[in-house]
């Protein structure tokens, strides 16, 4: 590959926190974390257009001229096809699951397990008080990448998608999941390069009727909206979003 003078991102180890922001507005896929921080992973994967700047809450990431790899659009559709090809983990990473799959990966439909609440401010992410026990799960697995991609959880649905820490640090979270599916994700810990592949084709292949954002209010977290918003522009939908954000206190801090 040859090298010409050309623009090119460059990361500041020291300024970055590795919050993983960054890593879904690159639609190359050329910004990974790596080590806790966000990294280069080839030049020929970066066309030099600059979309991360303003993702980096750190103002880690500028773009310099120097000598770099020609950028590569072959290249970075390998590059993101084995992103999106990552194998699912195996028996030794999945507690012994067998290679036919993890029994508790086995969808489950949970909706018929209690009554449903009736929504009242269906704009309000506004608590619906559920029966003690009452599970307000619609479905298991809850997590996006054991979740299946078409069916009965997605269509006309009201979608949740939450970050992982989220139902830990609200409380009274579950009281707002009656007649909604639940898919919960992290953004800086999960690949987003995945996630924005697979909510894509989620999004493509079903009638979703809203989708409600609930985050935490440190920046890294706010890599679960720019995944939603790429997933869409994949996809060619509309789908009416709203992030909740929620601070680490508990408290509702805002939304949009």
């Amino acid at each position: 590959m040859s090298n010409q003078v050309r623009e090119i991102v460059i990361i500041d180890e020291e300024k970055c926190d590795g919050c993983g922001v960054c890593v879904p507005s690159c639609a190359e896929g050329a910004i990974q974390i790596i080590d806790g921080k966000a990294r280069l992973v080839g030049e020929n994967l970066c066309d030099g257009l600059g979309n991360c700047l303003g993702q980096c809450p750190k103002d880690a990431i500028t773009i310099e001229t120097r000598p770099a790899e020609d950028f590569d659009e072959q290249a970075v559709k390998t590059h993101l096809a084995g992103l999106d090809a990552k194998p699912a983990p195996d028996a030794a990473m999945s507690g012994g699951c067998p290679s036919g799959g993890c029994p508790g990966a086995m969808l489950r439909d949970l909706s018929s397990s209690g009554p449903a609440a009736t929504t009242t401010q269906a704009d309000k992410p506004e608590p619906k008080p559920t029966a003690v026990n009452e599970n307000p799960l619609s479905c298991w697995p809850i997590q996006l990448t054991l979740l299946p991609e078409q069916g009965k959880i997605w269509q006309d649905a009201d979608v949740v998608l939450a970050a992982d820490c989220v139902p830990f640090a609200m409380t009274g979270f579950g009281d707002i999941l009656a007649g909604r599916t639940l898919a919960i994700a992290c953004p800086k810990l999960d690949d987003a390069q995945s996630y924005i592949a697979k909510l894509a084709r989620i999004f493509a292949a079903n009638e979703i009727k809203s989708i409600t954002i609930f985050r935490m209010e440190v920046p890294c977290c706010g890599g679960l909206e720019v995944i939603v918003q790429k997933a869409l522009e994949n996809a060619g939908k509309d789908i009416p979003v709203k992030a909740i954000i929620i601070g680490v206190n508990g408290q509702i801090l805002g939304e949009h």
